[in-house]
């Protein structure tokens, strides 16, 4: 039987976690300083199972081990996306993430991190760190010695809907009070470059990673080019936020009914508010805000029936 890959969270606790996947989403969370739901992952560091039907139980690299066919026999050797919503109830460390090539080098060949925010909700006035103002590898450095944040970083202010790109070498940070949905490629890297000076239980500071971060940050800074187009598609608007070597990230707003065919080997979707009804050849199953889903290589159509929001991500067809 055709079915859609229902997958349980797995929750990472954070110094700067809170309780918004609780209040938001209704999830189970271990902690209030519950800081990340890794949603659909097979990263070693959190993978994710599934929880219904013939597969209930196995982690999702396992299928991609055990079942290839599921994802349209990939060259790849690990699943290489990661689905994440964050919830930022403090400021995140500035940092910045590795290419393939260096993480490759550097970091027992794990790959590079790019990565996209897609915000779903935020605090009044909330703010992310999204690139800084150095014109040289020598004037960042000297900055960054310094620690001359206010000069050196670049603040942009966010709202609910926003999307921001964020390639390798982007020099980055979520601020207080914001819940994001993060697509990104199945890495665990982060160089931290500042944290605020904050201690953790134990009364200690969390380790930065200067000369790394300086050696992959893009200077001077680049914003990405996006070129963002939304297409309406039976009682659906369907946004391509971007499409690239990494992955394809879009967003389906639903009200009515709105019919699928698949344009990748296999696809993952996030439903963030509302609900519906997912129907796949002649059998219907209940989809709403806070399930997190993947279709697999067998299913080439889907309809939706309802009103709701969600973001999708596909992996590179290459």
């Amino acid at each position: 039987m055709k079915e859609a890959l229902f997958l349980n969270p797995v929750f990472q606790d954070r110094i700067w976690g809170g309780t918004k996947l609780h209040d938001y989403f209704g999830y189970n969370i271990p902690s209030d300083k519950t800081g990340e739901d890794w949603a659909i992952s097979a990263h070693p560091n959190g993978p994710s199972t599934v929880k219904n039907g013939a597969y209930q139980g196995k982690t999702l690299t396992e299928l991609w081990e055990e079942h290839p066919e599921l994802f349209g026999n990939p060259r790849e050797a690990h699943f290489p996306l990661l689905t994440k919503i964050l919830d930022a109830n403090t400021d995140l460390s500035v940092q910045v993430h590795p290419d393939d090539a260096y993480a490759h080098a550097h970091e027992n060949g794990e790959l590079g991190k790019t990565e996209c925010w897609y915000i779903i909700d935020c605090a009044d006035g909330a703010e992310i760190v999204y690139g800084h103002t150095a014109q040289s590898k020598a004037e960042f450095t000297e900055l960054v010695e310094a620690g001359n944040w206010d000069q050196l970083l670049r603040k942009v202010k966010i709202k609910p809907g926003d999307f921001y790109y964020v390639p390798s070498g982007t020099i980055h940070a979520l601020g207080t009070g914001t819940l994001v949905l993060e697509t990104q490629q199945s890495s665990d890297t982060t160089y931290r470059v500042y944290d605020y000076d904050r201690t953790d239980a134990a009364g200690n500071k969390r380790e930065l990673h200067l000369d790394k971060a300086i050696d992959v940050t893009t200077i001077p800074h680049e914003d990405a080019k996006l070129d963002i187009v939304t297409e309406r598609n039976g009682d659906a608007d369907i946004t391509t936020f971007v499409s690239n070597d990494f992955f394809s990230v879009y967003k389906w707003e639903i009200d009515g009914t709105a019919k699928f065919e698949a344009t990748a080997p296999y696809t993952l979707v996030s439903i963030l508010d509302g609900e519906g009804v997912l129907s796949i050849d002649f059998d219907s199953t209940r989809i709403r805000k806070g399930d997190h889903f993947l279709l697999p290589n067998d299913i080439s159509n889907w309809t939706i029936d309802g009103t709701l929001t969600a973001i999708v991500s596909t992996p590179p067809l290459n």
